[in-house]
């Protein structure tokens, strides 16, 4: 099946209003008065950041979801998205299928449709591209650099679970229960980014960003364009019964500088209460640091490194 073909029977059926059916150069998008559009993009590569044998509809899910988790630290809801696909000649037509699946199910549950992309080949290995689209009223678009001293740091869900199932698929030693294991992996797979909070999110904070190369590093890129120190307090950080398991006595160093996390952290007044936890603070100063019990801690890495 040539391109056209892949796109005609796997992803026109994806197509909202505006894409054409997928038949045509672009697309139109519908403005939203009141709104100001919000635009993010990522891309996703076999053997950095899923495996071949990770099933395709995981793999789809994936590549939406670290888009839409950049929005809704933005404060943003997603609607829309383009698709680049670079498909190796061994992709089937089960492969294809359930990727499709995978899209189809994350349409329904995030309200967003297909509008464009590219399909191509590659003799290497197997990269997807999405560009996501949303909307946030106008004027309401939370940055990274808005940080104040005197805010309290914020995270949502837990941290470090999606660098806990890497180490298992990197098969590093564990006597986890299957339920542990296999929450631990679904985190890595597929992950669950707070998408609904972003209504809350953009009416409390000063600033935030998505917890995608760990959240040492990320914070760091708030400190740096806020202009001010940020303190995490280590035993703050939210960190589930399995990854604890899985890590023991280094959990702690290992989830703040574990990637792939998808949640938001985020600077706000302190005191607040909410689907978040209190994590630490800002002051005057510059960069990040990790305490214990009011005794910083070495770092040997701040997070994931693209080069």
């Amino acid at each position: 099946m040539d391109e056209f073909g892949i796109i005609a029977k796997y992803f026109a059926p994806l197509a909202g209003e505006g894409a054409f059916g997928l038949k045509d150069d672009a697309a139109l998008l519908a403005h939203r008065p009141g709104h100001d559009l919000v635009v993010t993009t990522d891309s996703i590569t076999e053997g950095v950041d899923f495996f071949g044998f990770d099933p395709s509809p995981s793999i789809a899910r994936k590549a939406l979801r670290v888009n839409f988790s950049d929005l809704a630290a933005k404060g943003a809801v997603p609607a829309y998205y383009l698709l680049n696909l670079s498909l190796p000649h061994t992709v089937t037509p089960d492969w294809l299928a359930g990727f499709a699946q995978g899209l189809a199910e994350d349409q329904k549950e995030f309200g967003v449709t297909l509008m464009g992309g590219d399909t191509g080949a590659t003799d290497g290995p197997l990269s997807i591209a999405v560009t996501a689209f949303g909307f946030v009223p106008s004027g309401k678009m939370v940055r990274r650099s808005g940080a104040r001293a005197g805010d309290h740091v914020y995270v949502t869900g837990s941290i470090g679970d999606s660098g806990g199932g890497l180490a298992i698929f990197r098969r590093e030693n564990h006597s986890l229960s299957d339920a542990d294991r296999d929450s631990l992996i679904a985190r890595y797979r597929v992950p669950e980014p707070p998408v609904t909070f972003a209504s809350m999110l953009r009416d409390i904070a000063h600033a935030s960003i998505d917890v995608s190369d760990g959240l040492i590093a990320d914070l760091g890129h708030v400190a740096s364009a806020s202009g001010v120190r940020i303190v995490v307090e280590g035993e703050r950080v939210p960190l589930s019964a399995p990854l604890r398991a899985l890590w023991g006595d280094n959990t702690l160093q290992r989830a703040v500088t574990a990637g792939d996390d998808y949640q938001i952290a985020f600077t706000a007044p302190p005191g607040l209460t909410g689907p978040f936890t209190p994590i630490g603070r800002v002051e005057a100063g510059q960069g990040v640091g990790l305490t214990l019990n009011g005794v910083e801690l070495a770092l040997p890495s701040r997070g994931y490194r693209h080069f």
